[in-house]
């Protein structure tokens, strides 16, 4: 066999070998119809935290974490954490920066003085009147509306997903307004 036939025929091998990309071209593959899903989904993320950052001034972890302190005078920076699915330091970093925007006061009250408690200041009040709901993000609210059963297979089937892109020990507790 000639040189240039082993190149051919070498290139054409490797080819085969590589990972099929016809699917990029068919604009029905099932591949492309989920991935215009996932945008549709964060383009509404994005959209919504645009929107309560034009009116309320606030990110929109901010606003949930206000929604939350309103909702539960005295909350705790570790009940906060939990409610929201954060880290405890990322919600004592919101608190901190509420505090500081004049929004939300903290104090230890109580038998236990290791506890910071939060509540609603009326500028706080004011932010929230301001801003378009829901607190949480659209995401989270959306999904608080669906089935338990369908919740299951979503979570199984996202599993999945984040397994095929390799991502294990990432964090999954970073509000989705500070990505």
């Amino acid at each position: 066999m000639s040189a240039p036939i082993r190149m051919v025929t070498r290139m054409a091998r490797s080819r085969s070998d590589a990972p099929r990309t016809h699917e990029a071209l068919d604009e029905d593959a099932p591949s492309l119809r989920v991935l215009r899903q996932f945008r549709q989904i964060f383009n509404a993320v994005k959209t919504h935290f645009r929107q309560v950052e034009s009116q309320a001034g606030l990110g929109g972890a901010h606003l949930w974490a206000l929604g939350l302190v309103r909702e539960h005078h005295g909350i705790g920076i570790s009940e906060l954490a939990r409610r929201m699915d954060v880290h405890q330091s990322t919600a004592s970093n919101l608190v901190r920066s509420l505090a500081d925007k004049g929004l939300v006061a903290t104090g230890r009250h109580g038998a236990d003085r290791r506890s910071v408690q939060v509540s609603m200041l009326p500028a706080g009040v004011r932010a929230l009147r301001a801003s378009p709901g829901p607190f949480e993000g659209v995401l989270p609210s959306a999904l608080k509306s669906l089935e338990p059963e369908l919740l299951d297979r979503l979570q199984s089937d996202l599993a999945v997903l984040i397994r095929a892109l390799q991502v294990e020990g990432t964090d999954g507790q970073t509000p989705l307004s500070e990505i």
